[in-house]
């Protein structure tokens, strides 16, 4: 599977970006463990996307998509400065057994400082970011039962 990753919604300038279009970007984490303890790869910081999209004066919500129809939406705001997207480990994608080729992830969710913002904004098989003025699509589980019925199918 390859990579593809495709930022909409209320920014001036959408785009989609390929596994090399993703390393020609600044913002670049060569070894996400330095930020994320326990985790492997390289990433990119979600501000280095967003610098380059230029959201819309009005966008106030990110809604990560997954493949598969996972998505979680959360205050742009909260995520902005904090969200990385991995997607290399050595010199591919994140095999897809780790969640790639493409995953957001918050490495602190605390910092958001939301309870908006909790672990299952962290999307695995990452494939579409969408900025708009109000929430969009969320799929995250509801209750704590629904929550460990997600994590037991992972």
């Amino acid at each position: 599977m390859g990579i593809r990753l495709e930022v909409a919604g209320d920014v001036r300038l959408p785009d989609t970006y390929d596994f090399e279009a993703l390393t020609r970007l600044p913002g670049q984490i060569g070894d996400v463990s330095t930020v994320a303890p326990g985790r492997e790869g390289s990433a990119v910081t979600l501000a280095a996307i967003l610098k380059t999209v230029q959201p819309q004066p009005g966008a106030r919500f990110i809604t990560i998509e997954a493949a598969e129809g996972y998505s979680a939406s959360v205050p742009l705001e909260a995520v902005a400065d904090q969200a990385i997207i991995l997607y290399r480990q050595g010199d591919g994608p994140i095999p897809e057994a780790k969640g790639g080729p493409l995953r957001f992830l918050i490495p602190d969710v605390a910092a958001c400082k939301t309870a908006e913002v909790d672990a299952c904004a962290n999307v695995k098989h990452l494939s579409r970011l969408v900025l708009s003025r109000e929430p969009g699509q969320d799929t995250r589980p509801a209750t704590k039962r629904q929550h460990e019925a997600l994590h037991a199918r992972e």
